[in-house]
């Protein structure tokens, strides 16, 4: 693999010591975002939404452009089905909120996976323990596809919703989501993707998966973090009560009542994430700039060359397909005989960033029977010469602990 041209863009890799491998956590920001922020606090600050003044006048505009970046983004059909939030979680919690606790009543299905994040878990939980509605699993096969054959005997005509990972951030494998919602629709069901995983992977068309809602966050895709999206179609949107009530989403106001504002505004209670709105569009301009299939194709290559650096590695077991391409760059392993904790803390005296635990998707530790793992996630500015180091350290890591091997 030729030096990576794109590292120059991204000022921590120009004075740091750490090689990051933790990009499914979070991911570096180039130099275009950090500007972006900087350049609307020095030329546009003002709260949007709420004053008449040119200034305010400019940040709204700002702020509804970047609402329209994002829905272009995606192939939204109209920016008002654009709601800005915190992060993926925030999105999927007032879906579950302001949807489910709505329409789900007793003797209804709700269809997850077992290997959600517990962000796209909790809230039906929640959900269903108070209408009474059933919450059901799918499960993936030793690959952590899940089939044709699991998900048809799981959607019936009891579900009302299905919430799915459009890519696990344990496995890295990517859920069939559109064939998902194919099937449930013909059951009336409502379809909820979480994207946190893949809008920074791969090219999102909300239009072509029929989703009809769809999260994600700005964060795991060199936005800053507090800036989060859930896109939901309008139709849908204009029939949910608001989820928080406050500033700027209501239009008229009594001392017994209130009127709310048209969406996506009726969502958005508050001050507004202006700067992080701005930056998530300026992001989104960097990554369609560097471009998905150049992504896949470093994040491929890069994955291969890890997974097979280490398949001859005593000790070492890995998760999900043997497939490189299968994985969206995420490596998740254990190494016999060392906690995961203990793997991130070894690989940390050698400047490696990895993550190390449950990950936020106890179920699926449970489903594969470990407690916990250890998880390298790859981006497209890492490099094969990170990769060799990392499989050096591995390699050393037993002995680190005292093993003779």
């Amino acid at each position: 693999m030729e030096e990576n041209i794109y590292r120059k863009d991204f000022p921590f890799f120009s004075d740091n010591k750490y090689i990051y491998l933790d990009n499914a956590a979070t991911t570096q920001r180039p130099k275009v975002v950090l500007d972006a922020i900087c350049d609307f606090y020095k030329k546009s600050n003002a709260n949007p939404l709420r004053g008449l003044y040119d200034l305010g006048i400019e940040a709204t505009n700002r702020y509804e452009q970047a609402r329209e970046r994002v829905a272009e983004f995606i192939n939204a059909s109209d920016s008002s089905e654009i709601v800005f939030t915190r992060n993926t979680s925030e999105s999927i919690n007032l879906v579950a909120y302001s949807y489910g606790l709505s329409n789900l009543k007793e003797g209804d299905e709700v269809v997850i996976s077992v290997m959600e994040h517990h962000s796209n878990i909790l809230p039906w939980q929640f959900v269903c323990n108070n209408t009474k509605a059933k919450l059901i699993y799918l499960e993936p096969d030793k690959n952590g596809v899940i089939s044709r054959k699991e998900y048809e005997s799981k959607i019936g005509k009891k579900t009302k919703i299905v919430s799915i990972g459009h890519v696990s951030n344990v496995l890295g494998v990517t859920n069939p989501v559109k064939e998902i919602a194919s099937y449930a629709h013909k059951f009336g069901a409502v379809v909820v993707v979480d994207a946190a995983q893949s809008a920074p992977h791969k090219k999102i068309d909300v239009r072509d998966l029929d989703a009809d809602f769809l999260a994600f966050s700005g964060h795991k895709l060199m936005a800053p973090m507090g800036i989060g999206v859930l896109y939901g179609k309008k139709s849908l949107l204009e029939h949910m009560p608001p989820f928080l009530r406050g500033g700027e989403m209501i239009e008229y106001v009594t001392r017994d009542s209130a009127t709310f504002a048209e969406v996506p505004h009726k969502f958005e209670a508050g001050t507004v994430n202006a700067e992080g709105a701005v930056g998530l569009a300026k992001a989104i301009d960097y990554l369609e700039s560097v471009g998905f299939d150049t992504i896949e194709n470093i994040e491929n290559e890069l994955t291969a060359y890890l997974m097979d650096g280490i398949k001859d590695l005593k000790y070492i077991n890995t998760y999900g397909s043997i497939n490189p391409s299968e994985h969206s760059g995420i490596v998740t392993f254990t190494i016999e005989g060392v906690h995961p904790h203990d793997i991130a803390s070894i690989l940390n005296e050698d400047n490696i960033c990895i993550r190390a635990g449950h990950h936020c998707a106890q179920p699926l530790m449970q489903f594969l029977k470990v407690g916990s793992t250890a998880r390298a996630s790859i981006y497209f500015y890492n490099t094969k010469k990170e990769i060799e180091k990392l499989i050096y350290s591995l390699a050393n890591v037993r002995k680190v602990m005292g093993y003779g091997d």
